[in-house]
């Protein structure tokens, strides 16, 4: 039975106090029934959890339990007051005890064990606040742990949608391709183990977020491996003509080095050569092994790529080694063309009849216009014709 409270309230004061428990029961109700039909509730009260999660909901599952007792009890005392007040007259000292005094019944089992006799046959009572207090403590820990747990869940199945989303991919490529793929297997079976773990223990698995992420990444990349190896199965006839087309490039381009460094043979003496590319036919070998009767076109993506780069790149040493050899002659003729415009300016200073400068000008010519020309004594000839008559302008 309640237990006493203090003087009687009047009729005023117990409608205006009434009027507030009912509204604060409805409010509760309403926050009790959001807890109980929050998404990840739902799913926590329809599955088996494990590990920190299991831990945790077992706790929270005993604290429902109460809190849902709890609200009852407090329901209960609301309906005797309501009835009390209905009455034809309100018997204001029941309604005073029933709203102010300790008219909530707690069961033995949940009186904390520091408040626990053992004596004791009956429930004990507390009050209204106190058994409001006592279920927003219970909601307050339910309602922690299905945050925590929503929570971690936003944070890890995005990541784990995302790398499942890639592998789906991946495997509709490999289904494609017809061929049995052991790294997609490996990736399928990494993403069941963290999805079993993420899914029944959120709360113990905020560290597998980065292997999440890497899973990802691997099963992105998975994919744009398969997919690219459609594309060579679509492409691969026209890539190989292409192929071949550039492979001829590169033929023509090693021929058209090799008739530049015959040309500096003839014109240079004892030039300093690279030496002379040589790749169209290893490249056009390469080609011709691309067999794609195996189907395996994984491998083919990988070896037409990789060929095609060899062939831009065998193009490219092909053009560079012809320009550093056909060098050669352009330095020979940038000397002839220096020692020109000198010879114009010792003209312009007067001095086209000094035989010192003119017996310079003669070995400078002589060295650059005979074949094959010597470079490196020409290059001194040139720039001692030219230190002579830098001085002779200096002068005067």
């Amino acid at each position: 039975m309640p237990g006493a409270a203090g003087p009687p309230m009047s009729l005023e004061g117990v409608d205006h106090a009434l009027r507030r428990r009912m509204e604060e029961r409805d409010r509760v109700a309403g926050d009790m029934l959001d807890l109980d039909d929050h998404p990840s509730h739902r799913l926590l009260k329809g599955m088996t959890p494990t590990g920190e999660t299991a831990r945790r909901w077992d706790q929270a599952q005993v604290t429902l339990v109460r809190l849902w007792w709890l609200f009852d009890a407090y329901r209960r005392v609301l309906d005797l007051a309501q009835e009390a007040r209905a009455a034809g007259r309100p018997d204001l000292g029941l309604l005073t005890a029933l709203l102010t005094g300790p008219s909530v019944e707690l069961k033995p089992d949940d009186v904390p064990i520091e408040k626990r006799s053992l004596l004791r046959e009956k429930g004990e009572w507390i009050t209204l606040d106190l058994a409001l207090a006592g279920m927003d403590g219970a909601y307050r820990e339910v309602a922690e742990l299905i945050g925590a747990v929503d929570a971690a869940w936003n944070t890890l199945l995005p990541a784990l949608d995302a790398a499942d989303a890639a592998r789906r991919g991946a495997r509709e490529a490999a289904t494609s391709l017809g061929a049995p793929d052991p790294e997609l297997d490996r990736l399928d079976d990494t993403a069941a183990r963290l999805r079993a773990r993420v899914t029944t223990d959120p709360l113990g698995s905020a560290g597998l977020l980065g292997e999440l992420e890497a899973l990802g990444r691997a099963a992105g990349a998975r994919r744009a491996e398969l997919d690219q190896a459609l594309r060579v199965r679509e492409e691969f006839d026209g890539r190989a003509r292409r192929l071949a087309e550039r492979i001829d490039a590169v033929a023509e381009a090693e021929r058209e080095a090799l008739r530049v460094r015959d040309l500096v043979l003839t014109k240079i003496q004892s030039p300093s050569l690279p030496q002379m590319p040589d790749q169209a036919p290893t490249l056009r070998d390469r080609l011709a092994a691309l067999d794609t009767r195996a189907g395996r076109w994984l491998e083919l993506a990988e070896r037409l790529t990789s060929l095609e780069r060899g062939v831009e790149e065998a193009l490219a040493h092909a053009t560079r080694t012809t320009e550093s050899v056909a060098g050669l002659i352009g330095r020979r003729d940038e000397l002839r063309g220096r020692l020109s415009a000198y010879q114009a300016k010792a003209v312009r200073l007067g001095h086209a009849e000094d035989l010192a400068l003119a017996g310079l000008y003669g070995a400078a010519r002589d060295l650059l216009w005979t074949a094959p020309c010597d470079l490196r004594r020409a290059t001194v000839a040139v720039a001692e014709y030219q230190r002579a008559i830098t001085r002779i302008g200096a002068a005067g």
